[in-house]
């Protein structure tokens, strides 16, 4: 086992956020930090304090699944927090992330839809994409180096403008949906060198970070302004490749 400060990180994050008072918890003692303290954790979810303070701090210990679903009934997650909380416990050591390769036949396929399609890659990275989403997010005009779907949502001003009113809510998402990925690659360079541009780039990431939120795909609907052209709705939905679980195609669809 090797260090899992990703771990250790967000159960303190989930420990923080719960209130004493709305779980009926009464301490004579003065809390100095917000949320519960690590051994009423502990107690709740029917382990020993100091295994739990292990696991916050990230030591080289081993969670059974039967530990990690008490941690997370204890911290009250919701499944997509559950989910995230079981593949911190079994992150094990990664191969340094390199940039994808599109397999030719993804790319083809791609290029032939008619309507909005794009494939990313683990880091969120643009790979390729069709005419119908270059015509919309402007993919060829941007410099390689910032062809990443996140940087271009956080930092590009057309992004703004085309996700209009709904553009912080959806930022807001597809942060909480990179967290899950970022936490897995922990460290690598190219994820660390990705979230410190966002941070140097866009307040609104570095506030938004910082909330440590999670969140699982899920498709939906999305209102855009595309320009000279009224509030266009898409409904969207992301699927994973065969060839490499890391790529996804997202895809648009005009409702009419």
């Amino acid at each position: 086992m090797r260090d899992n400060k990703p771990l250790g990180d967000f159960l303190r994050s989930r420990r923080q956020r719960l209130d004493p008072a709305a779980l009926g918890i009464v301490s004579a003692r003065r809390r100095r930090t917000p949320g519960l303290r690590r051994e009423e954790i502990a107690e709740r979810a029917g382990i020993s304090c100091e295994w739990y303070v292990k696991l916050e701090q990230g030591r080289k210990v081993s969670a059974s699944h039967e530990t990690i679903a008490a941690l997370a009934r204890a911290l009250i997650l919701d499944a997509g927090e559950t989910a995230h909380l079981r593949k911190l416990a079994a992150r094990g050591a990664a191969p340094a992330f390199v940039r994808e390769i599109v397999p030719d036949i993804i790319r083809n396929i791609v290029h032939g839809l008619p309507e909005p399609a794009y494939v990313t890659g683990e880091r969120w990275d643009t790979l390729c994409w069709n005419a119908s989403a270059d015509r919309l997010f402007g993919f060829s005009a941007m410099a390689e180096a910032d062809r990443n779907i996140l940087y271009y949502m956080l930092t590009s001003p057309a992004a703004r403008d085309l996700f209009g009113e709904s553009w912080a809510d959806e930022a807001q998402r597809m942060i909480a949906l990179f967290r899950v990925a970022y936490d897995q690659r922990r460290g690598d360079r190219l994820f660390e060198e990705l979230v410190s541009a966002l941070v140097t780039a866009s307040a609104d990431f570095g506030r938004w970070w910082s909330s440590y939120q999670v969140a699982t795909p899920s498709s939906g609907r999305k209102t855009l302004r595309l320009k000279g052209q009224t509030a266009t709705a898409f409904d969207y939905a992301t699927f994973q490749a065969n060839d490499d679980p890391a790529l996804k195609l997202a895809l648009y669809t005009r409702v009419s």
